[in-house]
């Protein structure tokens, strides 16, 4: 007689994702996930077709809402994977094949429909938001970098040290008024100045197109001013990419009114970030993942910090996010040496 086949797999406690989470309301769930439960189903609607797995001979496939759930909790606290996957009662590679695959279907699906380069209509309503709230006539937007923690690549480590003293590589994101991305550039080593990777990044060859930010034209002092994004002083001043004065003590208040004006409406930028990082705290601590799989992850919650501000999810504030803060590891090393 053969034998009769069995597949053993180890007992795990589904107790918190059936029997709790089914019984969060809005808030509880935006506290948990991040996002809200209109926007969950949304997410879980457009990626369905590309996540949904078929049944087996042996077991039925994790559900797509799950497997959704999975990742964004990962995204959310950064929490190690032994620990996500206990509180859904999974198994460890379980939890990492959710992360990729989810963060793979949001770039594929998602991104190309919630981060775009804008056109003439668009470019003429983010112009028409920065005049009226911040009075910077022909902004369209505002640029800024920030780092992302990362643990030591094995190549060109060096290249990855930033000068806060620790590894990251950089994300680069051009805002609207409104705080959502409509451009992002993630992956330049920590090591890089802000200028370079702006020269690097594919956003330097849009905004060299002379026709892009030419679009439309308003006259201003006798000049005629095309669309602009307004950076720190680490950029480059270009025709399309206005900075502040450099304050030597000898600056006019002319100078000084114009200074505090573009301050003012560049601080969205800074805003987005700290939103950004406050929502998906695995882009504020140190990412033990490797580079590659790290960059999907920033584009995907790049993605998804725009879906959350479009569907209107609340902010949810939590505990301050300070940027670039992250201490280096060789520091906490050698001090628990001693």
């Amino acid at each position: 007689m053969r034998r009769r086949q069995s597949v053993w797999a180890h007992p795990r406690s589904q107790e918190w994702w059936d029997g709790v989470v089914p019984g969060f309301n809005n808030d509880m769930f935006m506290r948990n996930f991040r996002v809200s439960q209109e926007s969950f189903s949304y997410i879980c609607h457009r990626l369905s077709p590309i996540l949904q797995r078929k049944p087996t001979n042996y077991h039925l496939p994790m559900p797509v809402n799950k497997r959704i759930a999975i990742a964004l909790w990962r995204l959310a606290t950064n929490n190690e994977y032994r620990s996500v996957s206990h509180f859904f009662g999974v198994g460890v590679s379980t939890v990492c094949r959710c992360v990729q695959d989810f963060c793979y279907a949001v770039i594929k699906v998602l991104l190309p429909d919630h981060i775009k380069t804008p056109d003439a209509r668009k470019l003429m309503e983010m112009t028409t938001f920065f005049d009226n709230r911040w009075g910077a006539p022909q902004c369209v937007g505002a640029i800024d970098g920030s780092h992302i923690p990362i643990l030591a690549p094995e190549v060109f480590p060096r290249d990855f040290h930033n000068r806060k003293g620790w590894h990251s590589i950089i994300l680069q994101g051009v805002v609207d008024g409104k705080g959502l991305f409509w451009d992002v550039c993630v992956g330049f080593p920590g090591r890089l100045h802000d200028a370079r990777v702006l020269r690097q990044s594919h956003f330097w060859e849009i905004a060299n197109d002379r026709q892009f930010f030419k679009q439309h034209t308003v006259n201003i002092a006798g000049r005629d001013v095309g669309h602009y994004i307004i950076g720190d002083p680490a950029y480059p001043l270009q025709p399309w990419l206005m900075k502040p004065f450099s304050d030597t003590g000898r600056l006019t208040q002319e100078q000084h009114n114009y200074n505090a004006r573009l301050s003012s409406a560049r601080a969205i930028v800074e805003t987005t970030f700290g939103k950004l990082k406050g929502r998906w705290r695995c882009l504020l601590k140190r990412n033990d993942s490797q580079v590659d799989l790290t960059k999907k992850m920033v584009l995907a919650c790049c993605v998804l910090h725009n879906i959350c501000e479009e569907h209107g999810d609340r902010y949810l504030e939590g505990p301050p996010v300070m940027e670039n803060v992250q201490p280096p590891v060789r520091m906490l090393q050698e001090h628990h040496q001693e």
